[in-house]
């Protein structure tokens, strides 16, 4: 009962002004329609854009018609960015050359060891000493490097780490722990950290080095540059190259340990021997974008509520387009309708308390890159926006979903999170207007399929900014796959969906008080 009076609550003030506000808000959402909805769809994931694969001619071609759109509704472009477009950079590493030598041996690239272009610099290393250090682990309650001088040495260890009694040692408990995952580079930064001149790995799982795997580390895929302390230069032997370099060490018995994780801190093996290690490479610096637009607001333009979604998709492989009409066409397409529908209020003197800008990132498909850029580089003070409204699928429905509501819900994730007025909000509103069923499903926190860090609000989420994020579900059904095409939307509830977002959008925006932060973000990573 206090939960529906509180709701109310929201909408009435004394002198009905919120009331009235409400009434607009009806208004304008009805100008989102599902035959808009569909004419910027069939562009969007039409044949022109080729899956708008991020850092490519068709991403590049899907941002010029979102920036055409918020041109022609009037919507201002950031004044920290030169247009509409937030540019930020990609790398692509191509191997020239590697040379490498133990012993007096010379080994060769793609038969007795590899790397990858991508976590090795340009460099050439000299060593007249080969540590081996266990599994690369420098810890409290377990420590490979304890008595061992590692500066201006070459180190080797093992994949994996160790265990006793059934649990992880580092762990303590049956998980495994950083150094399983992100593993490598965690080790190559405590070699690093140690002083270690370079490193070599013997994988347990890698016993000979397959030409695609070969080819695969000559040239990386497209990258995201984050900072790190790595830099230090490393290659992974095969097991017949090991055995004929370490001979004396019986590299057999030490794969055979870590296979079954047996410590191996207790070892002390060294070589001395000069090892050389010359390696170059080609690195193209390529340029994504997000979009933003905005519509300044009034009293509380220095406030900001944020509406995205992901423009990118996989783009065209072996011949085939992967359309990405749901994932995500179906957001992109809802943020420009929704820019259309605040712009027209706007026009007739309806604008919102809050500047409301639309942001279409690029680099989801890769990793949250745009996204991430952004949060790291904002144009608009995270601390002064009060939501991030993100659509990411919402165009299709869930063929798992066996109700019978199947054509008239949509899942809401981060209700629980951040804020405890999301869910009076966004409740109170679809109660007046919709009428979908909100479906919390993806906010257990056992959910495996971890929906939650999966998409854009993420990087919003993860600086504190309260989230909500609406999704179809459509995991199974063509999810990233070439059949992910426009004549499988439905086009009814995408409206539908679309308009309850923006009503969200348009409570949150012109409501008395940015939303509270008063729950913290979840435990976990993406």
């Amino acid at each position: 009962m206090i939960k529906y009076l509180f709701i109310a609550s929201v909408f009435i003030t004394a002198k009905g002004n919120l009331y009235a506000q409400t009434d607009n808000a009806a208004k304008y959402a009805a100008t989102i329609t599902k035959d808009d909805l569909k004419k910027h769809l069939t562009v969007i994931a039409g044949d022109e854009f080729e899956g708008r694969e991020t850092g490519t001619e068709g991403q590049r071609k899907a941002s010029i018609y979102i920036q055409d759109q918020f041109k022609a509704l009037g919507l201002k472009a950031p004044k920290a960015l030169n247009g509409y477009e937030q540019f930020f950079p990609l790398l692509k590493d191509s191997m020239t050359s590697s040379l490498l030598s133990i012993g007096g041996q010379s080994l060769e690239y793609g038969t007795d060891y590899y790397t990858s272009v991508s976590f090795n610099n340009i460099k050439n290393i000299w060593a007249k000493k080969i540590i081996f250090v266990g599994y690369g682990i420098s810890e409290n309650n377990y420590d490979d490097y304890k008595g061992k001088n590692v500066k201006g040495k070459i180190v080797v260890f093992l994949s994996g780490e160790p265990k006793k009694d059934d649990q992880y040692i580092v762990s303590g408990n049956k998980n495994p722990s950083k150094y399983t995952y992100p593993g490598t580079l965690l080790k190559l930064a405590t070699a690093k950290k140690k002083g270690a001149a370079g490193a070599i790995i013997l994988n347990t799982n890698i016993e000979t080095i397959s030409e695609q795997l070969a080819q695969k580390t000559r040239n990386a895929a497209m990258y995201y540059p984050r900072p790190n302390d790595v830099s230090i230069n490393y290659t992974t032997l095969s097991h017949a190259a090991a055995k004929k370099i370490f001979s004396l060490w019986q590299t057999d018995s030490l794969i055979a340990k870590a296979k079954v994780n047996k410590p191996l801190n207790d070892l002390k093996l060294e070589l001395k021997v000069p090892y050389n290690f010359n390696y170059n490479k080609f690195r193209e610096l390529i340029n994504a974008s997000n979009v933003l637009g905005y519509i300044e607001g009034t009293d509380k333009k220095n406030e900001y509520v944020f509406l995205t979604a992901h423009y990118d998709h996989l783009g065209k492989h072996d011949g085939k387009i992967f359309y990405g009409a749901d994932d995500d066409g179906s957001g992109t397409c809802a943020v420009i309708e929704m820019a259309d529908a605040f712009a027209q209020a706007a026009k007739e003197g309806n604008r919102p308390r809050r500047t409301i800008v639309f942001m279409t990132v690029s680099g989801e498909e890769k990793g949250l890159w745009g996204s991430e850029y952004y949060s790291e580089n904002p144009v608009f003070s995270l601390d002064k926006t009060s939501v991030d409204l993100n659509t990411d699928m919402i165009g299709r429905i869930d063929t798992e979903r066996k109700l019978a509501d199947t054509l008239n819900y949509v899942y809401v994730i981060g209700h629980d999170k951040l804020s405890s007025d999301l869910p009076i909000i966004n409740e109170g509103v679809n109660k007046k207007y919709t009428g979908l069923t909100l479906d919390y499903k993806f906010d257990d926190p056992n959910d495996e399929e971890r929906i939650y860090y999966r998409s854009d609000h993420y990087n919003f989420a993860r600086k504190g900014v309260p989230i909500l994020f609406f999704y179809d579900g459509m995991l199974l059904s063509d999810y990233h796959q070439p059949t992910d095409t426009i004549d499988k939307i439905y086009w009814d509830i995408y409206e539908k969906r679309a308009r309850m977002i923006f009503h969200t959008a348009w409570e949150i925006a012109n409501r008395d008080e940015m939303l509270k932060r008063d729950k913290p973000l979840p435990v976990g990573e993406r």
